[in-house]
């Protein structure tokens, strides 16, 4: 039993949807990048669908880039954040405008 391209897609949409969600409601930065791992899932599988209905690799080979892209983002991410909660003792998004030099 194979599932329709179209479901796919959906539940690609909806995943994105939930990341942005999450990125422009929560304010807690470990959220927010949480919110971004899913967004970036979200498009990864939206490739691998894509991929998979031509009949070609390219939507495999996109998710590695994303995956990469992912890992870079993460370890950016959290040195981010703990320089935020030295600063600042929390890990609140509105603080990290306060943040300079």
């Amino acid at each position: 039993m194979t599932i329709p391209t179209e479901q796919q897609i959906l539940l690609a949409v909806i995943l994105f949807c939930i990341g942005l969600t999450g990125v422009l409601v929560r304010r807690n930065v470990i959220f927010m990048l949480m919110s971004v791992e899913v967004m970036l899932n979200a498009a990864g599988l939206a490739f691998i669908v894509g991929g998979a209905a031509w009949g070609h690799a390219d939507g495999q080979v996109m998710f590695l880039f994303i995956l990469a892209m992912a890992a870079a983002e993460v370890a950016v991410g959290l040195a981010l954040i703990i320089q935020l909660y030295n600063k600042f003792k929390s890990d609140d998004a509105d603080k990290a405008s306060d943040m300079r030099g």
